[in-house]
């Protein structure tokens, strides 16, 4: 879904998304970004996991195991408020990741 409605162009919400989505993966708590139904969709291609709106963005990933998920939340929001300091981001935590454990 990408969020609707507000002045963010194409080109800007895909270089928001790309930045949101580096600084998302890059956070040590975050196992990736969700390959739910969250995502901005651009012309030819999409951001998994970051849909951005005019002044709002949402973020789905996948949690490492073992911290609290309040924690991951506070992480993730954090590193999108890097791009984004004012807007708001909501976070969705779609699933753990367990060591060991696969599919």
């Amino acid at each position: 879904m990408t969020l609707s409605g507000g002045t963010v162009g194409t080109g800007e919400a895909g270089s928001l998304a790309d930045r949101i989505s580096a600084a998302v993966a890059a956070c040590p708590l975050v196992a990736r970004l969700a390959e739910g139904p969250i995502g901005t969709y651009l012309p030819g291609r999409s951001v998994r996991g970051v849909a951005v709106g005019d002044g709002e963005v949402r973020v789905a990933v996948v949690a490492r195991y073992g911290r609290p998920l309040a924690e991951v939340a506070d992480q993730v929001r954090a590193a999108a408020r890097s791009v984004v300091p004012e807007w708001r981001v909501d976070v969705a935590i779609d699933d753990i990741e367990i060591p060991g454990r696969h599919g």
